[in-house]
Protein backbone atom coordinates (compact mmCIF):
# COMPACT_ATOMS: atom_id res chain seq x y z
CA UNK A 1 0.00 0.00 0.00
CA UNK A 2 1.06 3.64 -1.11
CA UNK A 3 0.36 5.76 2.22
CA UNK A 4 0.51 9.05 -0.39
CA UNK A 5 -1.42 7.79 -2.47
CA UNK A 6 -5.59 8.77 -1.65
CA UNK A 7 -7.84 6.09 -0.99
CA UNK A 8 -11.01 5.73 -2.89
CA UNK A 9 -13.79 3.02 -2.09
CA UNK A 10 -17.20 2.40 -3.55
CA UNK A 11 -19.81 0.24 -2.57
CA UNK A 12 -23.68 -0.55 -2.08
CA UNK A 13 -23.78 0.50 1.13
CA UNK A 14 -21.97 2.90 3.91
CA UNK A 15 -22.96 3.09 7.67
CA UNK A 16 -20.70 5.23 9.61
CA UNK A 17 -21.02 5.01 13.24
CA UNK A 18 -19.40 7.85 14.39
CA UNK A 19 -19.29 7.18 18.39
CA UNK A 20 -17.01 3.96 17.54
CA UNK A 21 -15.15 5.46 14.89
CA UNK A 22 -15.83 3.05 12.35
CA UNK A 23 -17.57 3.06 8.90
CA UNK A 24 -19.09 -0.14 7.51
CA UNK A 25 -19.22 -0.76 3.57
CA UNK A 26 -20.84 -3.54 2.11
CA UNK A 27 -21.94 -4.95 -1.09
CA UNK A 28 -19.94 -4.91 -4.10
CA UNK A 29 -16.59 -3.34 -1.91
CA UNK A 30 -13.66 -1.97 -4.21
CA UNK A 31 -11.41 -0.06 -2.64
CA UNK A 32 -7.80 1.54 -4.74
CA UNK A 33 -4.54 3.20 -3.28
CA UNK A 34 -2.51 3.94 -6.33
CA UNK A 35 -1.83 0.26 -8.55
CA UNK A 36 -3.15 -1.86 -5.27
CA UNK A 37 -7.28 -2.77 -5.77
CA UNK A 38 -9.08 -4.37 -2.82
CA UNK A 39 -12.69 -6.29 -3.24
CA UNK A 40 -14.49 -7.83 -0.60
CA UNK A 41 -18.13 -8.22 0.30
CA UNK A 42 -17.72 -5.81 3.34
CA UNK A 43 -15.28 -3.69 4.62
CA UNK A 44 -15.20 -2.31 8.29
CA UNK A 45 -12.84 1.26 9.13
CA UNK A 46 -11.81 2.01 11.85
CA UNK A 47 -10.92 5.42 12.21
CA UNK A 48 -9.25 8.18 14.93
CA UNK A 49 -9.44 11.73 14.98
CA UNK A 50 -6.25 14.03 14.14
CA UNK A 51 -7.55 17.49 15.26
CA UNK A 52 -9.34 18.12 18.28
CA UNK A 53 -12.37 20.38 19.16
CA UNK A 54 -14.40 21.59 16.44
CA UNK A 55 -12.46 20.98 13.62
CA UNK A 56 -13.48 17.08 13.37
CA UNK A 57 -16.68 17.07 11.82
CA UNK A 58 -19.23 14.51 13.13
CA UNK A 59 -20.26 12.65 10.47
CA UNK A 60 -17.48 13.70 8.21
CA UNK A 61 -16.52 10.61 5.60
CA UNK A 62 -13.38 8.82 7.26
CA UNK A 63 -10.44 8.95 5.07
CA UNK A 64 -6.49 9.43 5.30
CA UNK A 65 -5.51 12.32 6.44
CA UNK A 66 -4.08 14.33 2.94
CA UNK A 67 -3.22 17.75 4.61
CA UNK A 68 -3.53 19.96 6.77
CA UNK A 69 -7.64 20.08 6.32
CA UNK A 70 -8.52 16.71 7.45
CA UNK A 71 -9.57 15.44 10.39
CA UNK A 72 -9.83 11.56 10.71
CA UNK A 73 -7.22 8.97 9.44
CA UNK A 74 -7.77 5.41 9.12
CA UNK A 75 -5.82 3.22 11.60
CA UNK A 76 -7.21 -0.35 10.84
CA UNK A 77 -9.73 -1.84 7.94
CA UNK A 78 -11.22 -5.15 8.46
CA UNK A 79 -11.84 -7.11 4.74
CA UNK A 80 -14.38 -9.52 4.66
CA UNK A 81 -15.49 -12.28 2.55
CA UNK A 82 -14.00 -13.22 -0.86
CA UNK A 83 -11.30 -10.85 -0.45
CA UNK A 84 -9.01 -10.25 -3.43
CA UNK A 85 -5.76 -7.59 -3.38
CA UNK A 86 -4.33 -7.01 -6.75
CA UNK A 87 -1.27 -5.19 -7.25
CA UNK A 88 0.42 -4.97 -10.76
CA UNK A 89 0.98 -8.67 -11.84
CA UNK A 90 0.26 -9.80 -8.07
CA UNK A 91 -2.88 -11.92 -6.61
CA UNK A 92 -3.55 -11.93 -2.88
CA UNK A 93 -6.86 -13.68 -1.81
CA UNK A 94 -8.26 -15.23 1.12
CA UNK A 95 -11.86 -15.27 3.08
CA UNK A 96 -10.41 -12.37 5.70
CA UNK A 97 -7.96 -9.45 5.34
CA UNK A 98 -6.81 -7.14 8.08
CA UNK A 99 -4.73 -3.96 7.39
CA UNK A 100 -3.61 -2.50 10.40
CA UNK A 101 -2.10 0.91 9.13
CA UNK A 102 -0.46 1.92 13.00
CA UNK A 103 1.49 -1.45 12.40
CA UNK A 104 2.15 -1.47 9.00
CA UNK A 105 0.86 -5.15 8.59
CA UNK A 106 -1.42 -7.02 5.93
CA UNK A 107 -2.78 -10.42 7.27
CA UNK A 108 -4.82 -12.57 5.06
CA UNK A 109 -6.14 -15.48 6.79
CA UNK A 110 -8.69 -18.63 5.30
CA UNK A 111 -7.73 -20.38 1.88
CA UNK A 112 -5.14 -17.80 1.30
CA UNK A 113 -3.65 -18.37 -2.48
CA UNK A 114 -1.04 -15.51 -3.33
CA UNK A 115 0.00 -15.43 -7.26
CA UNK A 116 2.91 -13.71 -9.32
CA UNK A 117 2.43 -14.76 -13.12
CA UNK A 118 2.47 -18.46 -12.69
CA UNK A 119 4.36 -18.71 -9.55
CA UNK A 120 1.64 -19.50 -6.48
CA UNK A 121 2.27 -19.74 -2.80
CA UNK A 122 -1.25 -21.46 -0.77
CA UNK A 123 -1.85 -21.71 2.95
CA UNK A 124 -4.10 -20.63 6.39
CA UNK A 125 -2.78 -17.43 7.17
CA UNK A 126 -0.15 -15.02 5.56
CA UNK A 127 1.08 -11.97 7.28
CA UNK A 128 3.00 -8.95 5.28
CA UNK A 129 5.38 -6.46 7.20
CA UNK A 130 5.32 -3.73 5.03
CA UNK A 131 7.95 -1.69 6.66
CA UNK A 132 10.69 -4.57 6.27
CA UNK A 133 8.86 -6.68 3.30
CA UNK A 134 9.29 -9.66 5.32
CA UNK A 135 5.86 -12.28 4.23
CA UNK A 136 5.07 -15.28 6.67
CA UNK A 137 2.99 -17.84 5.60
CA UNK A 138 1.44 -20.30 7.85
CA UNK A 139 -0.66 -23.30 7.57
CA UNK A 140 -3.38 -24.22 9.27
CA UNK A 141 -4.14 -26.11 12.87
CA UNK A 142 -5.79 -29.42 11.46
CA UNK A 143 -5.69 -28.32 7.67
CA UNK A 144 -2.53 -29.20 4.73
CA UNK A 145 1.38 -27.92 4.81
CA UNK A 146 2.21 -24.48 3.13
CA UNK A 147 2.76 -24.87 -0.62
CA UNK A 148 4.44 -23.02 -3.20
CA UNK A 149 4.78 -23.65 -6.53
CA UNK A 150 7.53 -22.36 -9.29
CA UNK A 151 7.12 -22.40 -12.62
CA UNK A 152 10.36 -21.31 -14.41
CA UNK A 153 9.44 -18.57 -17.39
CA UNK A 154 10.51 -18.85 -20.66
CA UNK A 155 11.80 -15.42 -20.32
CA UNK A 156 13.73 -16.02 -18.07
CA UNK A 157 12.64 -13.50 -15.05
CA UNK A 158 12.98 -14.74 -11.71
CA UNK A 159 10.25 -15.89 -9.95
CA UNK A 160 8.70 -15.21 -6.36
CA UNK A 161 11.70 -15.51 -3.88
CA UNK A 162 13.98 -16.50 -6.68
CA UNK A 163 17.80 -14.95 -6.75
CA UNK A 164 17.85 -13.34 -9.78
CA UNK A 165 21.63 -14.43 -10.44
CA UNK A 166 20.24 -17.83 -10.99
CA UNK A 167 17.46 -17.21 -13.12
CA UNK A 168 19.49 -14.95 -15.40
CA UNK A 169 22.37 -17.71 -15.51
CA UNK A 170 21.06 -20.89 -16.20
CA UNK A 171 24.86 -22.34 -15.89
CA UNK A 172 24.89 -21.86 -12.02
CA UNK A 173 21.53 -24.00 -12.10
CA UNK A 174 22.14 -27.91 -11.94
CA UNK A 175 20.09 -29.32 -14.55
CA UNK A 176 19.12 -26.09 -15.78
CA UNK A 177 16.94 -27.63 -18.83
CA UNK A 178 15.50 -29.99 -17.14
CA UNK A 179 14.23 -27.42 -14.71
CA UNK A 180 12.67 -25.20 -17.47
CA UNK A 181 10.02 -27.56 -18.54
CA UNK A 182 8.77 -29.06 -15.46
CA UNK A 183 7.27 -26.48 -12.88
CA UNK A 184 8.81 -27.10 -9.24
CA UNK A 185 6.41 -27.86 -6.29
CA UNK A 186 7.82 -26.87 -3.03
CA UNK A 187 5.45 -28.70 0.10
Amino acid sequence: MNKDQPVKIEAATLEVRDKQRQATFSGGVKLVQGETTLKCKSLVVFYEDTAAGPQAKKGAAPAQSAGPGGSQQIKRAEARGDVLVTQKDQTASGENGVFDLKANTVTLTGNVVVTQGQNVMRGEKMVVELTTGVVRVESGKGGGPVQMLVSPSATNQPAMGAPKDAKQNPAAQPNAKSQQRQPIKIN
